[in-house]
């Protein structure tokens, strides 16, 4: 199988993967009101609300536009207002807490990748001194403005000390 016949399949079934989760169609919510479940799954029952983070339509996605160099990665991947909706959507169904970790991803999204991983390494215990942590969780709320992760990893800094979880020298 030539390389571009497979990238066609591969694009298609991820497309097609995005559009159908199996429920019911509904009416997409008016703007300014809650989704809820009714309104799942979005990329069915409310494409046309849905944007990438750079902002294209999330019904402008399409094989040819990948091939051609039109559409990116980035603009593969979900963005803040998306994950909101998805997050409404999970209160709708009383499943707060995992309302709760779509609205941190949501934080998260502006934050580049390869700093996330460093963040991620750094939040593993005896990898990071209290003020190392201290500083990431700065840096979380001042330059990317992610309150609630920066809470977090404060948090963390703290329980760390108190069980002894820190960067030993």
């Amino acid at each position: 199988m030539d390389q571009e016949l497979l990238m066609k399949q591969i694009v298609e079934q991820v497309m097609q993967t995005m559009k159908n989760s199996g429920a019911a169609s509904a009416p997409a919510a008016s703007a300014g009101a809650k989704v809820t479940a009714q309104n799942y799954p979005l990329s069915e029952n409310m494409a046309d609300k849905i944007k990438t983070p750079t902002g294209k339509p999330f019904t402008s996605l399409s094989y040819d536009k990948v091939i051609s160099g039109e559409i990116t990665a980035d603009d593969m991947r979900i963005s803040p207002e998306t994950l909101e909706m998805q997050a409404q959507v999970a209160e709708s169904v009383n499943r707060e807490a995992f309302a709760g970790n779509l609205r941190r991803a949501a934080e998260l999204i502006s934050v580049p990748d390869d700093r996330l991983l460093e963040i991620y390494n750094a939040l593993r215990p005896y990898r990071s001194t209290k003020q190392e942590l201290v500083d990431i969780a700065n840096e979380l709320d001042q330059k990317y403005g992610a309150k609630t992760a920066a809470a977090l990893v404060r948090e963390a800094a703290d329980v760390y000390e108190q069980r002894g979880r820190l960067k030993k020298f």
